[in-house]
């Protein structure tokens, strides 16, 4: 079993940054690969950013590549993710998200579909202009 807490969610205007933390515990087994996924009001799902553990490779949608970061904290088993040039189009509920590793993915990047194991209760950013 994998337990995600996550915190940092919060309102703040267009080009401001918040940082997304997501303390997880659990077997590391089921958590080898850590994404971050929102949901806008009416949206799908999205997967947001992944990072491989044992790689270090992390991965971004298009929309926000060279603003958001992910980064993991082994010590603390936590994961970040950090948004900078935020806009009003990232408002979304945020949720962090853990599964185990495919074959496929040893060594490489961890993939952004929804079909994670476990996931987080999210927390809420919005962003006005």
């Amino acid at each position: 079993q994998v337990q995600l807490v996550e915190s940092g969610g919060g309102s703040v205007q267009a080009g401001g940054s918040l940082r997304l933390s997501c303390a997880a515990s659990g077997d590391t087994y089921s958590r080898a690969c850590m994404g971050w996924f929102r949901q806008a009001p009416g949206k799908e799902r999205e997967g947001v950013a992944t990072i491989n553990p044992g790689s270090g490779i992390a991965y971004y949608t298009d929309s926000v590549k060279g603003r958001f970061t992910i980064s993991l904290d082994n010590a603390k088993n936590t994961v970040y993710l950090q948004m900078n040039s935020l806009s009003p189009e990232d408002t979304a509920m945020y949720y962090c998200a853990a599964r185990p590793k495919r074959l496929s993915e040893y060594g490489g990047r961890c993939s952004a579909g929804s079909d994670y194991n476990y996931w987080g209760q999210g927390t809420q950013v919005t962003v006005s202009s």
